[in-house]
Formats: C-alpha cells, sequence, structure tokens
C-alpha cells in the first residue's frame, strides 16, 4: 500500500508538472495573439493607449485560459506518459504488476479535480474578467454607447442619439418576443451627460426601427408635466440584436447561469446558448478525464514502436478532431439541431469511447 501512494503520487506530480509547463507555454502564446491582435484594432483609434490595450489583454486572457485548458491538458499528459515511458519508469512499474489503469488513476483524478476547480472557481473569476474586457472593448474598440441589460427588475437600454447624446429605456415588465415593455421609463441625456428629461408611460412596442410610446407624460426640469400622445424614437436595436445582446454566455459565471436561464425563460426569450453554455461547463471536468486516456493511447507505447514523432502528430491530430467535432456539434446544439444534453457532452462521449476502448485494444486486448 505504501509502494502504491508513492507511486500514484509521483505519477500524479509529473503529470501536473507537463500540464503546467504546457499550459504556461499556451497562455504565453495566446497573450501575444490577442495583444497583437488588439494593437492592429487600436492602431486607428483616438484615445487608445498601449496600456489600455495591454489592461485589455490581460482581461480577455482568462476566457482564452477556460478554452486552451483541455488541449494542455490532452499534450501534458502526452509529454508526461512519454518522459515515463522513455526514462523506462512504466515499463518497471509494469514488470512489478502494475496495470496500465493502475497508473493512469492519478493522472485521471488531478485531471477532475482540476477541471471541478476550473468550473467552479475559476470560470466565476474569468467570466467577471471578460465583462471587463468588453466594456472596454465598446468604449475604446467599437466606440459605441449602446448597452443592453436584464435583470429581475426589468429590460434595461441605453442608446445613443444623432445628437451625440442619449436614452435610457426602462421597462418593468417585458413580453417576448413581440418585445413589448411595460411600465416604460425613457431618461435623455445631452451629449456631455446631463440630464434633460424623462418620459413614462405604460407601454412601449418596437416596431420597424421605432420604439412606439403612447400615452406618455414628459418631465422637464420643473415638477410640471405634459402629455406626449404619440412619440417615435428611432432605434437600432432590433429583436434579434436584442436577444444577440442579452448577458452573454461567456460574461456569466457557472453558478449564475441557473438563475440567468430562468430569468430568460420568464421574459420569454430562448435560453438556447446558456443551457449549452452550463451543460458544457458541467461535462468539462469528465472531459479533461477523457483527454487523460486520449493521449494515453499514443504516448504510452511509443518506446516500442520507435519515436516521438508519432506520439506529436497523433496528438495534434487528436486535437484538431476534437475541435472541429466540438465546434459542429455545439453549432447544432445552438441551432437546435440537436437536444442541448447531447450537444453539450457529445464531445467528452466520444473522447471518453475512443481513449477507453483504444487502451482496452492495446493494453489488455
Amino acid at each position: 500500500m505504501l509502494l502504491a501512494k508513492t507511486l500514484s503520487g509521483y505519477i500524479a506530480r509529473q503529470f501536473f508538472i507537463w500540464f503546467s509547463s504546457v499550459y504556461g507555454a499556451m497562455l504565453s502564446i495566446s497573450f501575444l495573439i490577442d495583444y497583437i491582435e488588439l494593437l492592429r484594432r487600436g492602431a486607428i483609434k483616438t484615445g487608445v493607449t498601449l496600456g489600455v490595450l495591454l489592461e485589455m489583454a490581460a482581461l480577455k486572457l482568462p476566457h482564452t485560459a477556460q478554452e486552451v485548458m483541455p488541449f494542455a491538458v490532452l499534450f501534458g499528459t502526452m509529454l508526461a506518459f512519454w518522459r515515463l515511458t522513455r526514462s523506462n519508469e512504466l515499463i518497471v512499474a509494469r514488470a512489478s504488476g502494475v496495470s496500465v489503469w493502475q497508473f493512469l488513476t492519478p493522472a485521471v483524478l488531478v485531471a477532475l479535480l482540476t477541471g471541478i476547480i476550473a468550473v467552479t472557481v475559476f470560470n466565476p473569476v474569468a467570466s467577471q474578467m471578460e465583462a471587463t474586457y468588453e466594456q472596454l472593448d465598446a468604449r475604446y474598440l467599437k466606440q459605441s454607447s449602446d448597452d443592453l441589460s436584464l435583470s429581475n427588475s426589468g429590460l434595461w437600454l441605453r442608446q445613443s442619439e444623432p445628437s451625440g447624446g442619449s436614452v435610457v429605456i426602462h421597462g418593468d415588465k417585458l413580453v417576448a418576443p413581440e418585445l413589448l415593455l411595460g411600465q416604460v421609463t425613457l431618461l435623455f441625456f445631452d451629449k456631455d451627460h446631463r440630464y434633460l428629461s424623462r418620459v413614462e408611460a405604460q407601454k412601449a412596442q418596437l416596431d420597424d426601427g421605432y420604439w412606439i410610446i403612447d400615452n406618455g407624460r414628459r418631465w422637464q426640469t420643473s415638477d410640471q408635466s405634459v402629455p406626449v400622445p404619440e412619440l417615435k424614437l428611432p432605434t437600432k436595436f432590433t429583436t434579434h440584436r436584442i436577444e444577440e445582446s442579452l448577458a452573454s454566455p461567456d460574461i456569466m459565471s457557472f453558478w449564475a447561469l441557473p438563475g440567468f436561464i430562468s430569468l430568460l425563460e420568464q421574459s420569454g426569450f430562448s435560453a438556447q446558448r446558456h443551457r449549452l453554455q452550463f451543460n458544457i461547463l458541467l461535462a468539462r471536468p469528465f472531459l479533461f478525464c477523457a483527454m487523460v486516456l486520449v493521449a494515453a493511447t499514443f504516448s504510452l507505447r511509443m518506446q516500442r514502436r520507435g519515436g516521438a514523432t508519432l506520439m506529436i502528430v497523433g496528438g495534434v491530430a487528436a486535437g484538431f478532431t476534437l475541435y472541429f467535432v466540438s465546434n459542429i456539434v455545439f453549432a447544432l446544439g445552438l441551432s437546435a439541431k440537436l437536444p442541448v444534453l447531447l450537444a453539450a457532452w457529445t464531445p467528452t462521449g466520444i473522447s471518453l469511447i475512443f481513449g477507453v476502448s483504444m487502451l482496452l485494444h492495446l493494453e489488455d486486448g
């Protein structure tokens, strides 16, 4: 039992060291690519400094880190087991009666724990930083003042005016997909963000590029209000744009997604994107375990077969296939061609089936 603990701890440590090394290298490359892209986008924008772009690249990095983590697990596992095979350590372990499933268990458990921490702890932090990044991106690079937010207090919108001012629109009640707002308040501001007036009405309807407000009342600087029989407020918002703008799943943390899904459904909007994202996050720890098994099929027997070339080619092919299949099934899930559960768990299921079947064939077949 003591030997098993010692061996398990050693394999787990080797896996984590190689995973961390590969992960760090991938993040460094990703950060440079993102920063160069931001430099390109910010080159023609006024008021955008290198410091702002550096801050944006740093804020975007955690989101990128979540995306590349499965591939870091894959390549880190391959390098760890390839190194253990090259040094004959795994050969000695096998000769002493340790099966492939026994020395894979520590790496699988570490991958599972890493995935759980990534989803429950790292994801909320990354989501918050991604939200801040998108705000800076809209302010400095897109230079747009239009904004939208859905909460338990209703729908909040802010849109720019041709004169340079802005309008903040709030509706306590929301009926979708017709986009009928109830108990509407409109706050008008000039280009210097000074308050101009307020309009209140029972409802507002989005129709053909306009907000149609009937039977409202306008308050200006005085306490006296004047009736507004009809107000047509031009807008760039459409039903589709509002649905697309409602809190992207990327800026919603794992813990906040269930409540926001419920809020979307109560408001009449589609929660397909958010349901898919939530299930993808649920499947991620098991995807990491699957990556360990897939990597083992390419790296455990390289010493006998004669070189690292096959391992590299096999690993790159496996990573590319996973990325390609994931994008296809996620797109099918977003378009409702596949059930959300099936779309979210397919890459994990395929990887697990492939890894287990190949190991059974190579080691026990």
